[in-house]
């Protein structure tokens, strides 16, 4: 391991250590519902579309298939019809603060790995690939709070990050009854990963995210189906005023990449905490890492 300087955590770390070494690739002659299923099959949002000389042309993410669905384009359209082009790499020995940097500008949520001497892809590194990272560091560290439960030390909250200091303050709640379509729009133009529904009397009943609406586009589904045949239920949630480390570690453990935010109530949602959230924070989880922070 490297030896990481407590307040400037993600300089400390590098892509190599951070990133899956599986990366998923389609022909891009292959069609839309091979990618839907690959995504599924192996719990990921994008994969890279290869040409014929084995070269990367582009990535497909489930944004784009649901951009796809939302179009009207069959199933059987191919992949580089809707790939966006082309990928963007960074070097194993780049730190995961550099990286983050190159994921702030072109604003993307992943980044590809080349290295050795034929600079051959050997990697991806995603925002949940950071947060992992981060809470293993947290975990180790003898300012965690975990470590100090453990040893029964005294234990100082106002060192420790809330959930409402990282979360994006906003959420848009559907009805159970409103279209996919009208879903859809919503996170196209909120720029969302999901978002919550309720029932008439304004009660959360379940979610939409896009890997329900690209599962939706799979089975045939027609858009104006209503959003809560393709709900996931219950919706998961926690207190604003929860620590952040908990609360990233419930996410971790039960591979889950957002949780909606109640203050006072759990009926009443204030905001979304997500991985990509945790990871554009560039903190770990207490004020010991204060400076690690970087506004974006």
């Amino acid at each position: 391991m490297p030896i990481i300087d407590h307040l400037q955590v993600l300089k400390g770390l590098t892509v190599q250590e951070a990133m899956r070494r599986q990366v998923i690739r389609l022909d891009q002659n292959a069609f839309l519902d091979q990618a839907i299923r690959a995504m599924t099959k192996f719990k990921v949002n994008a994969l890279l579309v290869m040409g014929q000389d084995q070269a990367a042309l582009g990535v497909v993410s489930k944004t784009d298939l649901m951009t796809a669905y939302y179009g009207g384009l069959p199933l059987q359209t191919p992949l580089e019809s809707i790939m966006v082009g082309p990928p963007l790499f960074c070097q194993p020995q780049d730190s995961l603060d550099v990286a983050l940097d190159q994921m702030r500008e072109f604003r993307v949520h992943r980044l590809y790995v080349r290295g050795g001497e034929n600079e051959a892809v050997i990697g991806v590194l995603a925002f949940p690939d950071i947060v992992g990272m981060l809470y293993r560091f947290c975990y180790r560290c003898d300012r965690s709070l975990l470590q100090r439960r453990e040893r029964q030390d005294d234990l100082n909250w106002d060192e420790s990050f809330l959930v409402r200091e990282v979360m994006t303050p906003e959420v848009t709640v559907f009805s159970e009854t409103d279209s996919l379509f009208d879903v859809m729009g919503g996170l196209a133009e909120f720029k969302f990963g999901a978002v919550p529904l309720a029932d008439s009397s304004g009660q959360p009943t379940g979610v939409v995210s896009k890997s329900d609406l690209v599962m939706a586009y799979l089975h045939g589904l027609d858009p104006e189906t209503e959003a809560k045949l393709v709900m996931s239920s219950p919706v998961v949630v926690c207190d604003q005023e929860e620590l952040l480390l908990t609360v990233i570690k419930r996410l971790i453990f039960a591979d889950l990449h957002r949780i909606f935010v109640y203050k006072d109530r759990p009926q009443d949602l204030v905001g979304v905490l997500s991985l990509s959230d945790a990871a554009r924070f560039r903190s770990g989880s207490c004020r010991a890492c204060l400076v690690s922070r970087i506004k974006i």
